[in-house]
C-alpha cells in the first residue's frame, strides 16, 4: 500500500483546464499503449521488419553499442550495454556547441504557457541562458512507430533530423541501445543529473551506468480501485483472483506489462527472471483470466469510474489526474511490488547537434526547471528536490492553484517518498534474441 502521508489529491478541476488548454489532457502513458498493443508483439525484427530491413546490428558502430565495436556485452543478462571510456572520448573528441537543436518528444508532455500551446516557460528560460534555439517536435505518438519511422535512416548512416528524443524503457529502447543506435553519454558534461537525480534514476538495469539515456520522467504501474464497488480496500495482486471480482477486473493488453505484473505476483525476480520464470507468470494470469472483464489499451480510468470495472492494472500518473477532475479511485502499490517505468532522454546517433542536447538534458536536472515541468505534466519527476520549488510556488499561490501546488508535492503520483521507492523495481531488459521468447509467452494471454 502506498503510505498514508502520501495523500490523494483534493476533488477539482484539472490543471490542464487552470492552464488554458481547450480539452483535457490524454494520459501520456494511455497514448503509447493506443498503438504499442499491436506492437508489443514485436519478434526480435518484427519493427525492423515493418521498415523493410532485416534484424541485424550494424557492421560497425562509432557509439559503442553493443552492435558494434568497442562494447562490453551486456549486463547481469538484462540485455543492458555499457560503452567503454575510450568510446565516450572518441565520439565526444572536438564535439562543439552548434547554436541549436531538435528535440523529439510526446504530445502534452513539456511545460506549456497559459493560452498558447506553442509557447514552453522551460524551453525559453535554456534558449534565453544558452542562446540555443530548440526546434520542439511533438512527434512521438508511440515507441515503436517513432522507431520504424527513424530506423531506415539510422540504418543508413544518415541523420535523422531529432538530436534528442524521449523513450520508454522497455523492447523498443533495448533494440535501439542494442542496435548501437545512441550515442554514449559525456557524464563529466552532466553535472546537474549527478547532482540532483534521485538514486533509482542512477544506474538503471536497463542502461547500466546510464551510459545512453538519462530519465525525463518516470510513473509507476500498480493497481486502481473504485472503492464504492468492491466496498474494500485492495492490497494484493490475489485480490485479482478473488471470485466476487469476476467479470469486474481489468488488465493491459500488452506482454511487457503482464509479464512483469504476473512475476511480481509470485515473487519472481523480473530483472533475472527465465523462460521457466515466464511460463509460470503465464500460469498465473490464465488463473486470473476468468475475472477479467477486458483487456485494456487506453480507456481504463473511464470504466473503473463508471464501475464497469472494480480493479484494474492501472499506472500512477492517470489516477492522480483523474482524481483531480473528480473522480474517487484509489491507486495501490500491491504489497508484493509493482513496476518503477521511465521515459528517457537520450541522443540519436549521427545528431548534428549532440552538445547543445547535452545541455538541455543537464538543465532539465535543475530542480526550478523540474519543478516546472512536474507542475504540467503530473509525473514523477527524477530530481526529489524540485519539491521544495513546488511547495514555494504553493505558498505564492492562492486558491485552486495553491490547493493543486500544495496536493502535488503530496502524491505519490510526483514525489515518491522513500517507502515507496522501496516496494518497487524495474522489469525483464530483454536482449534481442529473447525478445520473441517473450511475447510468444504472454501475448496468448490478451490475444485470445
Amino acid at each position: 500500500m502506498l503510505p498514508s502521508n502520501e495523500n490523494e489529491p483534493s476533488r477539482g478541476t484539472d490543471p490542464a483546464l487552470w492552464r488554458g488548454l481547450t480539452q483535457q489532457r490524454v494520459s501520456r502513458r494511455a497514448v503509447f499503449r493506443m498503438t504499442a498493443a499491436g506492437a508489443a508483439a514485436l519478434g526480435a525484427g518484427a519493427v525492423l521488419s515493418a521498415c523493410g530491413v532485416s534484424g541485424q546490428a550494424p557492421a560497425s558502430d562509432e557509439t559503442g553499442g553493443t552492435g558494434g565495436t568497442g562494447a562490453t556485452g551486456g549486463t547481469g543478462g538484462t540485455g543492458g550495454a555499457t560503452a567503454g571510456e575510450d568510446a565516450v572520448t572518441k565520439y565526444w573528441s572536438g564535439k562543439k556547441k552548434t547554436g541549436k537543436l531538435t528535440w523529439a518528444n510526446w504530445p502534452l508532455y513539456l511545460d506549456t504557457a497559459e493560452g498558447n500551446k506553442g509557447k514552453h516557460p522551460s524551453l525559453e528560460l535554456f534558449e534565453k541562458r544558452t542562446g540555443i534555439k530548440v526546434a520542439y517536435r511533438e512527434d512521438i505518438q508511440d515507441n515503436p512507430s517513432f522507431f520504424a519511422k527513424i530506423r531506415p535512416t539510422l540504418a543508413a548512416g544518415q541523420s535523422t533530423g531529432y538530436d534528442i528524443a524521449v523513450i520508454s524503457d522497455g523492447q523498443v529502447l533495448s533494440r535501439m541501445i542494442q542496435l548501437g543506435y545512441l550515442v554514449p553519454l559525456d557524464h563529466d558534461r552532466l553535472p546537474n543529473f549527478a547532482k540532483y537525480a534521485g538514486a533509482k534514476y542512477k544506474d538503471p538495469t536497463y542502461d547500466p551506468g546510464n551510459t545512453y539515456t538519462i530519465p525525463y520522467q518516470a510513473g509507476f504501474s500498480g493497481l486502481a480501485y473504485n472503492p464504492a464497488k468492491t466496498r474494500r480496500k485492495i492490497t494484493s495482486f490475489d485480490d485479482l483472483l478473488d471470485p466476487a471480482f469476476k467479470g469486474k477486473i481489468g488488465m493491459f493488453g500488452d506482454a511487457e506489462e503482464l509479464g512483469n505484473a504476473a512475476m511480481f505476483a509470485l515473487g519472481i525476480d523480473a530483472k533475472t527472471s527465465t523462460e521457466d520464470d515466464w511460463k509460470k507468470a503465464a500460469e498465473w494470469l490464465e488463473k486470473v483470466k476468468p475475472n477479467v472483464r477486458k483487456f485494456y489499451e487506453q480507456d481504463y480510468v473511464e470504466a473503473l469510474a463508471n464501475g464497469d470495472i472494480w480493479v484494474c492494472q492501472a499506472w500512477s500518473g492517470d489516477i492522480f489526474q483523474s482524481n483531480l477532475s473528480g473522480t474517487k479511485l484509489e491507486f495501490v502499490i500491491p504489497k508484493e511490488g509493482a513496476l518503477l517505468w521511465t521515459d528517457n532522454f537520450l541522443i540519436l546517433k549521427y545528431a548534428e547537434n549532440p552538445v547543445d542536447a547535452l545541455m538541455l538534458m543537464d538543465f532539465y536536472y535543475e530542480p526550478k526547471v523540474a519543478a516546472m515541468v512536474a507542475e504540467w505534466v503530473n509525473y514523477i519527476t527524477p530530481v526529489p528536490s524540485a519539491k521544495d520549488i513546488v511547495l514555494a510556488d504553493a505558498k505564492k499561490s492562492k486558491g485552486d492553484d495553491a490547493t493543486y501546488l500544495r496536493d502535488l508535492a503530496k502524491s505519490y503520483a510526483v514525489f515518491p517518498s522513500d517507502k515507496t521507492y522501496g516496494q518497487v523495481s524495474t522489469g525483464r531488459t530483454l536482449k534481442l534474441d529473447e525478445i520473441d521468447a517473450f511475447n510468444a509467452v504472454f501475448d496468448p494471454i490478451f490475444q485470445s
